[in-house]
């Protein structure tokens, strides 16, 4: 993030332009993730594998919490919007079945 200019050096305009850039980046994102997520779906659903896998959930939040603190971002915060895109996951998972 060094490559930011200082605050004094840019408009209120365009940091709001960054900001929106970055939203449309996260959905974006979120987009693939759900993607991917789908497709794990599919092949638990062809192995008969159960929808829930604590261990693998597990996984993810700690990579979560070690992310955030890499970057240096809340860890409960990332936590929280992890376990909720896994909850979503497992809902759209249910249902599906």
């Amino acid at each position: 993030m060094s490559d930011t200019p200082n605050a004094e050096d840019r408009s209120l305009d365009e940091l709001r332009r960054e900001i929106e850039d970055i939203d449309r980046e996260i959905v974006e994102l979120i987009a693939r993730r759900t993607y991917v997520a789908d497709t794990v779906a599919a092949v638990k659903e062809e192995r008969d594998l159960p929808t829930t896998d604590e261990g693998q959930e597990e996984r993810v939040m700690e990579r979560a919490g070690a992310n955030a603190e890499r970057f240096d971002v809340d860890a409960n915060l990332v936590k929280a919007i992890f376990r909720l895109l896994i909850e979503l996951n497992k809902v759209e998972q249910r249902e599906s079945r």
